[in-house]
């Protein structure tokens, strides 16, 4: 590591202060940050000095992303051979959905961070390692047969208005992963809309039928996949959304090291799992007559609440907040799935919604507080006089 951090500091030279590619100097200083623990700390004013910064907060997303990725790359080849009626192993799905998944991240990253770094060299200040978990997130959200053009145009859209427009990482109002997925969603729709086959084999393609459980839905057709089958994940879907066995794994992660809001994840559950059931007391058709423990393991809801919801920037920050955001979020969700057949994956619009509505939550509550305090001062004071 001495070897490294020498040769890097030898590299920084002509980015110094004063020197000729002093300009270029976020961009360079972006692989030393992401290498190594950045060489200065706060010397004034009243901060916390923590060993957490934004760096290591991000790699842990990025660690309770990886058992729903890992999965989400073997059932793409799952479902890719099991429709096919082909014979494979375990390692024939992993290495097809490898190939298939590895260059929508690369695409994700190399257009994401090329921005940021035209917009950190324009304005004078570091790259912030927020992309780390906004370039992963967004090809795990995707259909895998989204075209990779797509794929690089929804994370330029995402960057530039849903979040360097807000004045970048920490600003925003919008969870940028999600703002890509709705921007593919209504700018390309026959490819979002849940009813796209999972295969590539162009010779077979007609014959194969790859729908995912809530287009099957709307769509008013029988489900044939059994419980553990939903929960497991071996069902079609966007890459990594479909396993909430593994998205657990990730949640756990996440609760454990403080960096997800135990608050919201729980919030939405209760949330969906209140507005499932009283659809399902109505019954009028078949997304209402869904078991309501099944809508909360199908369709983004699960990925949505645990990696998308929780977003420090856009969600809310009061611990009564929280609660208010996740149960509204998860109400949102399966009310959108039911009333709107064309949208049967509510949560990305439920939490959009609420990602607008987040800072309105935690002002009434920041008041409600502020007038009970109010209330016991006085309730004091006349007390003691």
């Amino acid at each position: 590591m001495n070897a490294l951090r020498k040769k890097l500091d030898q590299l920084k030279k002509p980015f110094n202060k004063g020197e000729k590619w002093e300009k270029y100097a976020p961009a360079i200083n972006a692989f030393d940050t992401f290498l190594f623990v950045p060489n200065h700390t706060t010397k004034k004013g009243a901060h916390i000095r923590d060993a957490v910064d934004l760096k290591r907060t991000m790699i842990t997303v990025v660690i309770a992303l990886l058992p729903a990725l890992i999965y989400g790359i073997y059932n793409t080849g799952y479902q890719h051979f099991s429709q096919l009626g082909e014979a494979f192993t375990f390692m024939d799905a992993f290495t097809h959905g490898l190939w298939k998944i590895l260059p929508m991240i690369a695409v994700s990253y190399i257009v994401g961070l090329g921005i940021e770094f035209i917009f950190a060299i324009y304005r004078g200040h570091e790259v912030n390692e927020g992309f780390l978990v906004t370039g992963l997130l967004v090809p795990m959200i995707m259909p895998i047969d989204i075209p990779l053009w797509m794929v690089g145009v929804s994370v330029a859209f995402a960057v530039l208005i849903g979040k360097e427009a807000f004045g970048g990482t920490g600003m925003n109002i919008l969870n940028p992963a999600l703002t890509a997925r709705v921007f593919a969603f209504f700018a390309y729709p026959t490819f979002m809309s849940g009813n796209k086959v999972w295969v590539s084999d162009a010779s077979k393609i007609d014959a194969i039928s790859g729908e995912t459980i809530l287009g099957t839905l709307a769509a008013g057709k029988d489900v044939h996949y059994s419980m553990w089958n939903m929960f497991e994940g071996a069902i079609p879907g966007s890459i990594a959304e479909t396993s909430t066995l593994w998205i657990l794994f990730g949640a756990a992660i996440l609760v454990l090291t403080g960096v997800g809001s135990w608050r919201i994840m729980a919030g939405g559950v209760i949330g969906g799992a209140f507005m499932g059931f009283l659809f399902n007391l109505w019954g009028a058709n078949d997304l209402m007559s869904f078991p309501w423990y099944q809508q909360l393991i199908v369709g983004g809801f699960a990925f949505g609440i645990v990696f998308m919801a929780t977003d420090p920037v856009s969600a809310a920050q009061t611990q009564k907040g929280k609660w208010i955001y996740g149960i509204l979020i998860g109400i949102f969700c399966i009310m959108i799935r039911v009333f709107n057949p064309a949208y049967p994956e509510g949560v990305m619009l439920a939490i959009l919604l609420m990602n607008v509505f987040a800072p309105t939550i935690d002002h009434y509550v920041i008041q409600a507080n502020i007038k009970r305090r109010k209330k016991r001062l006085s309730a004091v004071k006349v007390k003691s006089a």
